[in-house]
């Protein structure tokens, strides 16, 4: 751990993480995005692509040479155990993405999105300083997602059923976002959190990291 604050957004599908990661980024803090570095690990000619090619095969690919997501989201959807497989691949080239990019980011405080953050019994939690969850009602996120994917309510609790309990994320958050309001309210707590984090990265740290 860096003498920098690190700040660990995560909440469940559907929650509002990207607008709450956009507006962070607005306000000049280096954001480094879990989804962003997934995507770079696999891009096309790339080792993390052809790891995933050798494992789940060549019909993941599309005709121009990229990872078919769609595909790989059905097949570990349909069958679970392929997911730890995929996730094994991925996750040490995503961590060590975001590593490097961290590393280098300037400012009194940088804002990891990481959607998996607590999964895996919380062994994320040690990448940041604090946890700042966003939370909304399931039932909310049941609707935007079957409005955002276009698909069935079954579909839509079956993702929510492979994620972590919206009850763990409130459990491990230091810091909670209450995404009930309008856009309008949530930059505006956003805005509110973000000197809260200025003001705390002022703060010296003790040898485990945590802000004492």
């Amino acid at each position: 751990m860096t003498t920098q604050l690190r700040i660990g957004l995560t909440g469940g599908i559907a929650s509002g993480k990207t607008t709450v990661a956009q507006r962070f980024a607005e306000l000049g803090v280096p954001v480094i995005d879990a989804d962003e570095s997934a995507r770079m690990v696999v891009a096309p000619g790339s080792p993390g692509l052809a790891e995933v090619i050798s494992k789940f095969g060549e019909s993941l690919l599309t005709a121009d040479g990229a990872l078919d997501r769609r595909s790989l989201r059905n097949l570990i959807f349909s069958e679970p155990g392929r997911r730890l497989e995929l996730e094994a691949i991925l996750h040490p080239l995503i961590r060590a993405e975001m590593e490097h990019r961290a590393s280098v980011a300037s400012g009194p405080y940088l804002v990891m999105a990481i959607p998996l953050l607590i999964e895996n019994g919380g062994r994320g939690r040690e990448r940041v300083d604090r946890v700042l969850v966003v939370d909304v009602d399931e039932q909310v996120q049941l609707k935007r997602l079957m409005e955002r994917d276009g698909g069935t309510m079954e579909q839509a609790k079956a993702i929510l059923a492979a994620q972590v309990s919206r009850a763990a994320r409130l459990q491990a958050a230091d810091d909670v976002l209450a995404n009930v309001g309008s856009l309008s309210e949530l930059r505006h707590a956003v805005d509110q959190l973000h000197q809260r984090y200025v003001d705390l990265a002022r703060w010296p740290k003790d040898h485990t990291g945590q802000l004492t």
